[in-house]
């Protein structure tokens, strides 16, 4: 090689070097809240026994890709339709491109969206799909417990819209993060929110509750003789009302007026200085919190969680689906309300222990109707978490044990 041919190498290797600095930077994808952030698949490094129970929570299915998997809906014929009116109907259809509900009014195709996101999984599903950087509600859900397609909550039955822009306050409690810009379609509204469709982290994950990680992943991959953990926030190490805090960034119902994104919202932060309730929500009372979504009030008004140390995670372990183990939640009433405290269950010398244990919730915490979600003109049921004797439930046991005679 001439010298000249030596000098004029780096001019081609300086810009080689820089293109596949890129592209290494790049092929290991960092995470879209900043350069704190792990991602959770970092954490599932060391952590798969939690991650494997943590995946079946509702936490994590707050979301998620549209998929096989996700969306449970037949899309058979004869069980894939959603009758509105008399002059419409709504058909789910399965085709390469992806799954879609497509509207028909007397016969004639009138309006179509693919599925691509899911939100919920528990009680039910409903789906979500992009229009430009802009994400709406599709007019058809799914009804876990009944097992059948059904007109998403609070639609209007007389036509099947696919205008209910989704917004911010809806991402923040059921994604991890979603970064917004300005939408990208007209509207007559005014200016409309859009996400940077890169950015979404679906689902609950673990930074999330537990709050930038990566100091801590690094750290301890370092370090693997370490095992006390360090640089992350354990939530036994936070004070009663930070941890009650930290539940109702979600869980304090939509009434509120939001003075940060909740997606700022770190483990320790004060919930107030990010939401409060809306001045025409009222007052904190019984008449004025709808069961959906705000267990946090709920909560803190009862009796239970006044007169003791309680809060959240004394009855709700986030690492663990359980669901319908109300035997569990029994368990926790009975290790404060004992006959030695002298505040055990007046109906005890009625009921035997195992009656206790499988209606102890049922009568203390009852499934009400909620205000906020209507689903075909009646009003979704969801537990209380008011703790409170409710005598129209202790009526409904006394008359049950009754006929049992």
């Amino acid at each position: 090689m001439t010298f000249k041919r030596w000098i004029l190498l780096p001019v081609f290797l300086v810009p080689l070097m820089a293109v596949l600095s890129q592209c290494l930077s790049t092929s290991k994808a960092n995470d879209p809240r900043g350069e704190n952030y792990a991602g959770a698949k970092t954490c599932v490094n060391c952590h798969s026994d939690i991650n494997n129970s943590y995946i079946h929570t509702a936490h994590y299915l707050a979301s998620s890709a549209a998929t096989d998997k996700t969306v449970h809906g037949s899309f058979l014929d004869g069980a894939n339709k959603v009758y509105y009116n008399d002059h419409s109907d709504v058909f789910m259809r399965k085709v390469d491109s992806g799954m879609y509900q497509i509207s028909y009014i007397n016969g004639n195709k009138t309006d179509s969206a693919r599925m691509d996101i899911v939100t919920g999984g528990i009680k039910g599903e409903t789906y979500l799909y992009w229009k430009e950087n802009e994400l709406f509600e599709l007019p058809v859900s799914f009804d876990n417990t009944k097992n059948r397609w059904i007109v998403s909550p609070g639609y209007d039955t007389t036509i099947a819209s696919y205008d209910r822009m989704v917004n911010l306050r809806c991402m923040e409690c059921h994604t991890s993060y979603a970064k917004t810009e300005p939408g990208k379609v007209p509207s007559f509204s005014g200016e409309t929110v859009g996400f940077d469709k890169s950015s979404v982290i679906l689902g609950v994950d673990c930074e999330r509750c537990h709050g930038p990680g990566k100091q801590h992943a690094d750290f301890h991959t370092e370090n693997p003789s370490v095992k006390q953990a360090r640089y992350i926030i354990g939530i036994s190490k936070l004070t009663r009302a930070q941890r009650t805090d930290l539940c109702g960034t979600c869980h304090s119902g939509t009434q509120t007026v939001n003075s940060k994104s909740i997606f700022d919202f770190k483990p320790g932060d004060k919930l107030a200085d990010f939401k409060n309730r809306a001045p025409e929500a009222g007052p904190v009372d019984l008449a004025h919190i709808d069961v959906h979504g705000d267990q946090y009030d709920m909560l803190k008004t009862s009796k239970c969680y006044i007169s003791s140390n309680m809060d959240c995670s004394s009855c709700h372990k986030p690492h663990q689906n359980q669901r319908n183990n109300l035997s569990v939640f029994a368990k926790q009433c009975f290790s404060c309300h004992t006959a030695a405290n002298h505040n055990n269950c007046k109906m005890a010398d009625v009921l035997d222990a195992a009656v206790l244990k499988a209606k102890c919730v049922d009568c203390h915490m009852p499934a009400l109707p909620s205000k906020a979600i209507i689903n075909e003109q009646q009003s979704v049921l969801i537990r209380t978490h008011h703790i409170a004797v409710y005598p129209k439930e202790t009526d409904k046991i006394l008359a049950f044990l009754k006929r049992d005679k």
